[in-house]
């Protein structure tokens, strides 16, 4: 279970420091080819979504790395599942039901890195 989670965890870390980097760095014009839907958001909420999911990657890691308060990973991986739940109401909102795939994968392997983290941690 151990091996698990860390390989899940390593996935996801590294997607979500990739697409929080991006919303927190670049602009919205920059963004819009690959985020059709930063057009509806306030770019200070599209940031905000960046940093909590470069928070959420580094709390996967870094808790169950030190072992000082291994709990955060579990609320990281949490966290990280409510956001996708946020971009499948957004898609759905938008009339994209066909873009939510990833959405779905994303959110399944949050969860799944929850509960792999509750057995060992």
């Amino acid at each position: 279970m151990e091996l698990a989670y860390w390989i899940v965890a390593a996935l996801l870390a590294v997607f979500y420091l990739y697409a929080g980097g991006k919303k927190v760095a670049q602009s919205q014009e920059q963004l819009q080819p690959m985020m059709g839907w930063v057009d509806r958001v306030p770019m200070p909420l599209v940031r905000t979504i960046g940093a909590l999911e470069i928070l959420g990657a580094v709390g996967l890691i870094l808790p169950p790395l030190t072992g000082i308060a291994s709990w955060l990973a579990v609320a990281a991986a949490i966290g990280l599942a409510l956001i996708q739940v946020g971009g499948i109401a957004l898609h759905l909102s938008r009339g994209e039901a066909r873009l939510i795939g990833l959405n779905i994968a994303l959110l399944v392997a949050a969860a799944a890195t929850a509960w792999l983290g509750t057995s060992w941690l």
